[in-house]
């Protein structure tokens, strides 16, 4: 029988995670001069301030574009540069920077954040248009670039930044440091912290080295509620303190609503917010279009299950006028449910947009490249790609993507365990609270460490929730009584039983108790 971790074994296995971490503190990241045509690209935004020239900033509408924009856009703010913002509307205007944007943009110089990298024939334009171009962008790096005044990418190949696992709102960032450094300005670049660790979080990058860093000190400015913004989200929603989970499940959700059914500088004039009372109305509303999205989502995902086949090693589904600003997070719901990758498509006058989401070390992209002969366009990460094509083509799709990932070792779809062991049963206490807390933020690459709880006896086992979905469970196991709770649960427990269980340990405040409280992530009968 595997020994039982304590406290202190949890501990030192944690700690382990980030042995090989050099930037621990935001005294320690890399310079700006790292990212190549940096300083380049920061000239060029010094001559057009100084000469008066008219700059527009082009952003994304997802969490990680906004934010990028609300940097881009704040900074230039405060120095005293007009400049013109422009976040494509994902129904109008599809994504990134197109010709069609820049025929609506008359300026001499556009600066793209968390796009631009495939923007090859937007490029032409602006050198027609005798517009200069710089693309700041994360996004995994195509064969053909554009030809832009200047590319900021740490994904380039002679780029020398050492950590290219950045989102777009730290390469917009490290932009403006590079302008302020130009420029001869004293300005507090950490007054973006707490945006960009948002924007982390959302964008699904490692926490380790520089994102941990910048998430763990954007954290502690998000508690300070200087932003409008947040002063709002926390007296709506109750809440004591900000941990980086209500990032994932809060802030990000909130941010990529807007941009998902409506146009995404809901979500930047949220942010922007400059009184309470306006950040408030501002959140009501947004509020109000999340809702909105979970109703599409919980539809959309109901009628995905129909096209599931398990004996496939991928998950693809279509339908005709599906709303696609929800596909994505339909996707990952699929991939959670089943396992294996995930690719959900919306189909509109013959065209079929499709968002993907990926498992353990599987690289979709990779595979969906491969595909390159059936599609229109494609891009995105490891994890999470997007791609469109004529819907004639579909089932062709489905089938050369089944061919190639049935050919996928089994070890490849199966996530990179976070269960650390056994836990004791009594080292569920505060103490326990106060080690996990040390070692958060969670995320990609520092998972929430997840526990084995053996022979559990079921005390009490009852339905919770407006819609009966939740399970709340009173344990007792090794004489010690622990509150659980299971949320969206698959199966119901009844008291009487006794289980082994996977589950994380969270701290549960209610009514201003605090409590250790086990959060069931799944049920060995």
């Amino acid at each position: 029988m595997n020994q039982q971790l304590s406290k202190e074994d949890i501990h030192a296995i944690l700690a382990k995670r980030f042995v090989k971490d050099k930037c621990s503190s935001l005294a320690s990241i890399p310079h700006p001069s790292k990212l190549k045509d940096i300083e380049k690209a920061a000239k060029r935004v010094k001559t057009a301030i100084q000469n008066k020239e008219r700059i527009a900033v082009v952003g994304d509408y997802d969490a990680d574009g906004v934010v990028s924009s609300v940097i881009m856009m704040e900074f230039f703010e405060d120095i005293g540069v007009d400049a013109v913002l422009k976040i494509p509307n994902r129904f109008e205007d599809g994504y990134g920077l197109s010709p069609k944007i820049i025929e609506r943009l008359s300026v001499d110089l556009i600066i793209t954040v968390d796009n631009g990298i495939s923007a090859v024939e937007a490029a032409k334009v602006c050198i027609e248009k005798g517009i200069d171009l710089i693309i700041t962008d994360h996004h995994t790096v195509p064969e053909t670039l554009p030809n832009a005044y200047a590319i900021i990418n740490p994904k380039q190949e002679d780029c020398t930044f050492p950590n290219s696992e950045i989102c777009g709102a730290q390469v917009a960032w490290y932009f403006i440091a590079a302008i302020k450094d130009e420029l001869g300005l004293a300005y507090n670049l950490s007054k973006f912290l707490d945006v960009l660790a948002i924007a982390i979080v959302a964008d699904m990058m490692e926490l380790k080295d520089i994102n941990r860093t910048m998430v763990k000190n954007g954290l502690k400015i998000i508690n300070t509620i200087k932003r409008p913004f947040f002063k709002a989200v926390r007296d709506y929603y109750r809440k004591n303190s900000f941990k980086s989970d209500d990032i994932s499940f809060l802030l990000a959700p909130l941010i990529n609503s807007s941009g998902r059914l409506e146009d995404a500088t809901h979500s930047f004039d949220l942010i922007r917010a400059k009184s309470d009372h306006d950040a408030m109305q501002k959140l009501e509303y947004i509020v109000g279009l999340n809702n909105q999205r979970k109703e599409i989502e919980h539809e959309l995902f109901e009628a995905s299950l129909h096209c599931v086949d398990e004996s496939q090693s991928i998950i693809i589904s279509w339908g005709e006028g599906w709303h696609e600003g929800v596909i994505g997070i339909v996707a990952s719901r699929l991939t959670h449910r089943f396992k294996k990758p995930a690719i959900v498509f919306s189909v509109n006058n013959g065209i079929a947009k499709g968002s993907a989401r990926s498992v353990g070390n599987i690289d979709i992209l990779e595979h969906i490249s491969a595909q390159q002969s059936l599609l229109r366009g494609f891009g995105g990460h490891k994890g999470a790609a997007g791609m469109s094509l004529e819907a004639i083509k579909l089932e062709d799709f489905k089938s050369a993507m089944e061919d190639r990932l049935s050919q996928v070792d089994r070890e490849a779809f199966i996530e990179r365990s976070d269960i650390l062991g056994e836990i004791d049963p009594k080292a569920i206490d505060f103490d326990l609270l106060d080690i996990l807390e040390n070692f958060e933020p969670y995320g990609q690459k520092n998972p929430k460490p997840s526990f084995l709880l053996k022979n559990a006896y079921v005390k009490i086992g009852k339905l919770i929730g407006q819609k009966q979905n939740h399970q709340k469970l009173i344990l007792l196991s090794g004489n010690k009584t622990l509150e659980s709770i299971e949320f969206n649960f698959e199966k119901q427990i009844d008291s009487g039983n006794h289980i082994d269980l996977i589950c994380t340990v969270s701290k549960n405040e209610f009514r201003g108790v605090v409590s250790p409280q086990i959060m069931i992530k799944e049920v060995i009968l």
